[in-house]
């Protein structure tokens, strides 16, 4: 059947199809897709594809919609049913070698989208405008060998992870699912490997009734913290909505970002792969490299976008890798997908050698920095201004040394006590800025000097808290 209602170009975004149900996402969209996705994994000699959603509201008109298209694509689909998009990803790397999760993340409630894995790979880029250009051109035909059968992947994955992970002792954790997907499984698996779990939100509810879950958001860990506070366990454990990104709140309520969880993992990692490559993003702090150096390993930076590390991990062969976002990805016993469940399995087996997990984790390097911040810019206009920061910076490298400037991704200048980074979202019109400074007055300098050179290229910018 060919597309009904035009298609929005504003969904296809640079990791996924995202938009508003039932706006710009919708079971026609779905229907489309299905037959795109169909076509294309057919064209890369595939004949399987597998599909899951998370818990939002309007996940199953989606799925349903985008198996019939699947189907009408001449697939043999695979339904997962309600599963977290890791769970989606291990069904790509097990049983068959292409998925879609209908998701939407940490987006607003209202939102839904969809995550591709096609042969093998998380495909971003121009890989989803070329599916964008198959469901404009479907011309309808419906291709015959297509077919569903259903598929509980929970013994498989359950099992994969118990017999990898193994804690030194019990330990007390307390979750937050945020009424996210993970909150069906995350609680569960935990327990199997030997925790007493103190539950938050662990009901999966679409409408998302406590607080929206996204744990790279302080405010979406206040419950969190309130409940480690009353003493309740030694480590606190967020999920985001659909299970890929993790959230770690120590016993006195501090919150330790990914960067830094990195640094305790990498080290962990490399006792095993001594020299092994750890790829981390543009976002991450400057203590990271040293401590992956001291470690043993080969540090790597990386632009921002969980498809964008996946795929410079395969290219070096790295053997971790990690966002500021909260992306994990191990490559070392496991598939090099971002699992926030297997990442908390994996951090709690370091920190159950340990009589004070919490001293561990605020002993990690770190240094005086903002969060997120964004710059909004017109649809369109953030790209070309980080191109013109670039230029510029290169123009004043004699005033900014002994600054190294980076323009891997967007730009970075790292200074011997700190760094500044203005990049271009790849998903939302905004340009996003983040400064760290081994002293106040350091990131004082280093966020001076930067918006200054923002202020050049965009006059006026008023700079906002980041909205995801």
């Amino acid at each position: 059947m060919p597309q009904v209602a035009p298609l929005s170009p504003h969904i296809f975004k640079a990791y996924d199809i995202r938009g508003t149900t039932p706006i710009t996402v919708n079971e026609s969209v779905a229907l489309a897709l299905g037959r795109a996705f169909g076509a294309a994994a057919r064209a890369h000699g595939h004949t399987t594809v597998a599909v899951g959603r998370d818990g939002r509201l309007s996940g199953p008109a989606l799925v349903a919609a985008l198996i019939r298209g699947l189907v009408q694509a001449g697939v043999q689909v695979i339904d997962l049913g309600m599963v977290t998009t890791p769970m989606l990803y291990f069904a790509a790397a097990t049983v068959c070698e292409c998925g879609i999760q209908v998701t939407g993340s940490h987006n607003p409630r209202d939102d839904n989208g969809f995550k591709m894995v096609l042969g093998g790979r998380a495909i971003y880029g121009d890989d989803i405008q070329a599916l964008r250009q198959r469901m404009q051109a479907d011309d309808g035909a419906i291709t015959p060998g297509g077919g569903v059968r259903h598929l509980n992947l929970w013994a498989p994955y359950r099992d994969r992870i118990v017999g990898d992970v193994k804690l030194a002792r019990p330990m007390r954790v307390a979750v937050d699912c945020g009424n996210g997907v993970a909150g069906a499984t995350a609680p569960m698996l935990l327990r199997l490997l030997g925790c007493e779990v103190a539950e938050l939100f662990t009901e999966v509810d679409g409408n998302f009734p406590n607080h929206h879950p996204d744990p790279s958001k302080p405010a979406n860990l206040a419950d969190l913290i309130a409940l480690l506070r009353q003493g309740q366990a030694e480590i606190g454990l967020a999920f985001d909505g659909d299970g890929d990104r993790l959230g770690v709140v120590t016993a006195d309520g501090q919150i330790i970002h990914p960067d830094r969880q990195l640094m305790l993992m990498a080290a962990d990692v490399l006792q095993r792969q001594p020299g092994a490559t750890i790829v981390y993003d543009v976002k991450c702090t400057q203590r990271l490299a040293p401590a992956i150096e001291a470690a043993g390993g080969v540090p790597l930076m990386a632009r921002t976008g969980h498809s964008l590390v996946k795929a410079r991990m395969k290219e070096v062969g790295a053997a971790l890798g990690g966002e500021m976002s909260g992306h994990i990805f191990f490559a070392e016993r496991w598939f090099g997908f971002d699992d926030a469940t297997y990442t908390a399995a994996r951090l709690l087996e370091i920190l159950s050698r340990h009589a004070n997990p919490s001293a561990v984790l605020n002993a990690l390097p770190t240094s005086f920095n903002t969060p997120e911040l964004n710059v909004r810019c017109a649809e369109g206009q953030a790209h070309p201004l980080a191109a013109q920061l670039q230029q510029l910076a290169q123009a004043q490298a004699a005033t900014l040394a002994p600054g190294r400037i980076s323009a891997l991704d967007g730009l970075r200048i790292d200074w011997p006590d700190g760094f500044g980074l203005i990049r271009a979202s790849n998903t939302t019109p905004v340009l996003v800025l983040r400064f760290e400074g081994h002293s106040p007055q350091a990131l004082e300098r280093i966020q001076h000097t930067l918006m200054a050179m923002l202020q050049q290229v965009l006059p006026g910018a008023q700079v906002e808290g980041a909205a995801h």
